[in-house]
């Protein structure tokens, strides 16, 4: 039976709230939903000169429109604020500490609960989406959760979360509830992290993910289903868990702790209180139950470091090129190709790809020692490398297979 992964998120939309209608979905370079390869077809026949053209334009108006509805999340990832040299303070254990200082008595589950509650909050989304082709549109709430990462107000939650929302509340423990504003994302860890203006709030204990033993405790804290704040236990599963999602692969826990749509952003808390993962995913099958996933915290919190003082992770490798996916016949005609696969939309001026000499309308057949069917494949593909390393890209130009050498440069953005 094949694995059905999904996004554990509330929102309007039961498949969940940030997609458009299919009929109207965009395709997004570098930034596609998972999408089959299908059986690869004849090798192209030489292209007219308007080929290369039609891909570059077609996916930047295609852009352009996802923009109208997923911009929010992302223009407040550009214009957050990265100036401020106020020094980030979280509190953390050192590995094998074996009592959480918030808590009383660390072997009282009771007690456990109560210290980390305060720390994981509500995280409410809203959003505007196109809901016809004629430009109708409607707001659409969705609802997570975000683990409070500092005192003054740093929060941890899901780069699913917070995608393209325009207006994101978060409500603590106490009912409070605040306006606030995406400092960082990244959709590869699935991390990102929003800032409220408050003080005083209670961060959570980290703990260090690479010592968690399979059959620990695991606590999963979150606003399942928008009730509130919920407490589930269960057990420390598997380590390691490699997950893809929407196309993407991660490196998770497993927990046999309930996990329900709403849970995203939440923490997964040891026997101790100390946070030891960002709750993200759950099996999708009705066969299947007790399959939570978890992002290991030393991971988040390597990410939410980067994202608060850069707005990005620092050394992630970059083609320069901007990738549309072509899954089906009808898309291929609509881009004038004869071919399914990954094709070059745009190549960045001075960027590696550029210098090694790819070009507009080139369809990647493979990155490194990995074939490429779509733009996820190319983003899976580079998880192999730093910025500053040199891959070889093969290309199908006009029937023709060419081997490019092209030295990575480092992705600035989500």
């Amino acid at each position: 039976m094949e694995n059905k992964w999904e996004y554990d998120y509330t929102g309007t939309n039961p498949n969940g709230y940030n997609q458009i209608p299919a009929p109207y979905a965009p395709i997004l370079p570098n930034n596609e939903p998972a999408m089959g390869g299908g059986a690869e077809q004849q090798p192209p026949h030489k292209k007219n000169n308007h080929t290369a053209k039609r891909i570059a334009s077609g996916a930047l108006a295609l852009a352009l429109v996802a923009g109208v509805s997923f911009g929010g999340g992302y223009a407040g990832f550009h214009f957050a604020d990265k100036t401020s040299s106020a020094r980030v303070v979280y509190q953390s254990v050192s590995s094998g500490t074996a009592t959480n200082t918030n808590t009383s008595n660390a072997s009282s589950l009771v007690n456990v609960v109560n210290a980390i509650t305060p720390s994981v909050v509500e995280i409410t989304t809203e959003q505007m989406v196109t809901t016809s082709f004629w430009g109708g549109q409607q707001v659409v709430s969705g609802a997570g959760s975000g683990v409070i990462y500092t005192a003054d107000g740093y929060i941890i939650t899901n780069a699913h979360v917070i995608d393209g929302a325009q207006q994101i509340t978060v409500t603590l423990n106490d009912g409070t509830s605040y306006s606030a504003k995406v400092i960082g994302s990244d959709s590869q860890s699935d991390v990102a992290v929003v800032k409220i203006d408050a003080t005083g709030l209670t961060p959570a204990v980290l703990g260090d993910s690479d010592s968690v033993s399979i059959g620990e405790t695991a606590i999963a804290v979150g606003n399942p289903s928008s009730l509130g704040i919920t407490t589930t236990d269960g057990i420390i599963s598997a380590l390691n868990r490699n997950v893809t999602i929407e196309g993407n692969t991660m490196t998770l826990l497993q927990t046999s702790a309930a996990i329900s749509p709403g849970n995203s952003g939440g923490g997964l808390f040891n026997e101790n209180g100390q946070l030891i993962g960002i709750v993200n995913a759950k099996n999708a099958s009705e066969n299947a139950e007790g399959l939570g996933f978890a992002i290991p915290i030393n991971t988040a919190k390597a990410v939410a470091q980067d994202l608060i003082e850069n707005g990005y992770v620092t050394g992630r490798p970059a083609l320069g090129i901007s990738v549309v996916s072509i899954t089906d016949v009808q898309t291929a005609l609509q881009y004038g190709v004869s071919n399914l696969g990954a094709y070059v939309a745009d190549v960045t001026a001075g960027g590696g790809a550029a210098n090694a000499g790819m070009k507009v309308g080139d369809r990647i057949v493979s990155v490194g020692t990995k074939t490429i069917q779509s733009a996820t494949d190319v983003t899976n593909a580079l998880k192999d490398y730093s910025a500053g390393d040199t891959v070889q890209v093969q290309v199908d130009r006009n029937g023709e297979l060419i081997t490019l050498n092209v030295v990575l440069g480092e992705r600035s953005q989500a």
